[in-house]
């Protein structure tokens, strides 16, 4: 049975936001000259759910908010640290994908997120709402009108 992540996206302002973060990151590794760059999301904790997020998971970011974007996990890395801590290494499809906003107050660290109650992506049947701008669908979101 699928499971996702629900994780913050401390930073960003918008999906956009999100995906240049994400260009930068992958461009920076590529002039360091690693042939295939991955990009990763360091975490404190290791998931202990591994193989129902490894069957088809994302992690769900909250942008502003809202649950906006998903990306695939293709993998879940645990390691230590130089200082001998314990973190632990997502991999992500680096492609982005927008999702139908739905509020979601702000907590630490991760949660988990059943598939029946993750938000379906916007291009799944959402018609010209796909087509409308991030920040008017935050907004209409906002107001409850989504």
């Amino acid at each position: 049975m699928t499971l996702h992540l629900l994780k913050l996206c401390v930073g960003a302002d918008s999906i956009g936001d999100l995906e240049g973060w994400i260009a930068e990151r992958l461009a920076a590794k590529r002039a360091a000259g690693e042939r295939k760059p991955e990009q990763m999301h360091t975490t404190r904790m290791a998931p202990k759910r591994l193989a129902e997020l490894l069957d088809g998971g994302s992690m769900y970011w909250v942008i502003k908010g809202q649950i906006a974007a998903r990306q695939e996990i293709l993998d879940v890395r645990p390691f230590t640290d130089a200082a001998g801590i314990s973190r632990c290494n997502i991999v992500l499809e680096p492609k982005v994908v927008a999702l139908l906003p739905r509020p979601h107050r702000p907590f630490q660290g991760w949660r988990y997120l059943k598939n029946h109650e993750a938000p379906k992506d916007l291009a799944a049947g959402a018609g010209a709402l796909a087509q409308m701008p991030e920040t008017l669908r935050r907004e209409l979101s906002e107001l409850g009108l989504l």
